[in-house]
């Protein structure tokens, strides 16, 4: 693939159809999400798109109660950064997990929606974070 492939509107175009991809340095190996242009550890241009599991454990957390105004209907919720089984960290929402139930280290798992959000937002795949189903 081109080097033009792995930027941030193709990772969407990803997420649309229920897919975390991220690039893979094809010289070095490192695994970066979002997608980028040049590698961060060895300057390569050159990647692969890789699948990435979704399945992670919750770094830290905040409970947003003062909200811009495209989400305060959803206020309070929770963000936190999650750590992925392929060592990487990216934030996102967390839903559907009462916030007293919320822990440093438990486990989560990756959901896919759709921003519904108004006031000349964009609307764009996105994800957010679930406790995994039995």
């Amino acid at each position: 693939m081109s080097t033009e492939s792995f930027t941030i509107e193709q990772f969407y175009k990803f997420l649309s159809t229920n897919q975390l991809m991220a690039g893979k340095c094809t010289k070095c190996g490192k695994i970066h999400l979002p997608p980028r242009p040049l590698c961060s550890e060895c300057f390569s241009k050159e990647f692969t798109w890789t699948p990435i599991s979704g399945k992670g454990k919750l770094l830290t957390y905040t409970i947003i109660h003062v909200a811009p105004t495209q989400f305060q209907a959803q206020t309070p919720y929770a963000v936190g950064i999650v750590e992925l089984e392929e060592d990487l960290k990216i934030p996102g929402m967390i839903q559907d997990i009462a916030q007293e139930q919320l822990k440093i280290g438990m486990e989560l798992t990756l959901a896919f929606d759709t921003a519904e959000l108004t006031q000349n937002w964009p609307t764009w795949p996105r994800y957010h974070f679930i406790s995994p189903k039995p």
